[in-house]
């Protein structure tokens, strides 16, 4: 097989500003909006408080996109947890899911370090993206309990390349340093979660950032990352799908990723949607959630999805994530303050949670649900296939803003993260 560090590497060296179409561009732009605001409202939590006084020792040139200075790769570290901490922002569905906004974070710290003009940061994202969706197409690493942030770590790796202006050789070698040491275990996302669910994510593209800059110097990595004797391919994935990086072209990727209308994982996006459509009466006794195997495998995998005691496990529930829906009649990032919510987990008690071989049959092209509740005065049933925000149903430029304004993002860095190929990478920070 062809050594995939070999084709991302001449990939990256192919393409240009000039290349990327005006709709990719376009969505570029709007995953800025959408991140930032992700960021804005994250940089509030105690989780993120933890990181600013970690992060006092590690004072540097960068900027994170809260205007905290720390060193480059700390200050990616930072910048993709507050994007991800939400488990609000972008994801993309395939063999592997990825979240690949948070690739986001390093290229925001290092643009902003090194004085990149924002068509080069829009350029970097735009091949980080393709890299990303590219490499969940082709191999799946969940099954075999490894994380999705090892292919995140590799993609961000290649748009960092592209924004250093790195060659080659020095391309692959950011690859390969990015991957090689870096092969994160599943266990990050199995039972009751912690806040490395969104540090693992900030890992990989700190692990990326320093991978970059270490090979813009001309340090090396092993030359057969994925295909070598004891590379990722002969070691863990073993299936794997070359057909997923024919035809690179123009970066059109991101144009198949999905922005999120809820604060939920985005296997329960539908199923929210579905829950809040539904209108019954009398008291819940029975509420039957009918989903894909993926879904019901990330969302509802062990007891502790029926019990939840942080907004880490219970962002990942379907159990709690619907009862709120059903009992509330919306969903917001308050939802989470019903943790432990005696009602709420009334209701999570009735939920039975069933995968449908049809249901999975139908992933990842569509994300089917259906919700029956049974009440003491009758049955009420919805379904639905795609969830507002999915690529095949995506929210309006308006919509993504309004999204934006409610996470705190204020007025100026919508409008100017809306325009970012024509400023400064520092002016997206604040």
């Amino acid at each position: 097989m062809e050594e995939i560090s070999d084709i991302i590497a001449d990939y990256v060296q192919g393409v240009e500003y000039e290349r990327i179409p005006r709709e990719v561009v376009h969505e570029v732009d709007r995953r800025l909006v959408d991140s930032l605001a992700n960021a804005a409202y994250s940089s509030r939590s105690p989780a993120a408080g933890a990181l600013r006084a970690a992060g006092a020792i590690l004072k540097g040139t960068a900027r994170a996109v809260d205007g905290t200075a720390l060193s480059p790769d700390y200050s990616a570290f930072y910048n993709s947890f507050l994007i991800r901490y939400l488990d609000f922002n972008d994801t993309y569905l395939s063999r592997e899911p990825l979240h690949p906004s948070d690739m986001l974070g390093g290229l925001l710290a290092v643009g902003a370090a090194i004085g990149a003009t924002g068509r080069r940061l829009v350029e970097a994202a735009a091949i980080g993206y393709e890299i990303g969706v590219r490499l969940c197409d082709y191999s799946s690493l969940r099954a075999k309990g490894f994380d999705h942030v090892l292919f995140l770590g590799v993609a961000e790796a290649a748009a960092l390349s592209k924004l250093l202006g790195l060659d080659r050789a020095r391309t692959k070698n950011a690859i390969s340093l990015a991957l090689v040491p870096n092969v994160a275990l599943r266990e990050t996302r199995s039972g009751a979660l912690s806040m490395w669910k969104a540090g693992a994510a900030a890992n990989a593209s700190r692990n990326a950032t320093f991978a970059a800059l270490l090979a813009r110097e001309g340090f090396t990595g092993p030359a057969l990352p994925f295909s070598g004797r004891m590379g990722l391919v002969n070691l863990i994935l073993r299936e794997v799908h070359e057909e997923a990086f024919e035809g690179l072209g123009e970066p059109r990727g991101i144009l198949r990723t999905h922005i999120k209308e809820y604060p939920a994982e985005y296997h329960a996006q539908a199923a929210i949607e579905a829950a809040l459509s539904m209108e019954f009466e009398g008291d819940v006794e029975e509420v039957l959630v009918e989903t894909y195997e993926a879904a019901k495998t990330i969302l509802a995998d062990d007891p502790s999805k029926w019990a939840p005691r942080n907004r880490e496990t219970a962002d990942h529930s379907l159990p709690f994530m619907v009862s709120v829906a059903l009992m509330k009649r919306r969903f917001w990032l308050d939802s989470y303050d019903l943790i432990g919510d005696p009602d709420v987990e009334r209701v999570m008690s009735r939920v039975k949670v069933v995968e449908r071989e049809e249901l999975t049959a139908m992933y990842p092209k569509k994300l089917p649900v259906r919700i029956t509740v049974r009440t003491d005065r009758g049955t009420r049933e919805s379904y639905l296939e795609l969830p507002r925000g999915h690529a095949d149903r995506p929210m309006s430029d308006a919509e993504v803003a309004e999204k934006a304004r409610k996470l705190g993002l204020r007025e100026d860095s919508i409008e100017m993260a809306m325009r970012a190929e024509g400023l400064e990478a520092e002016d997206l920070v604040v």
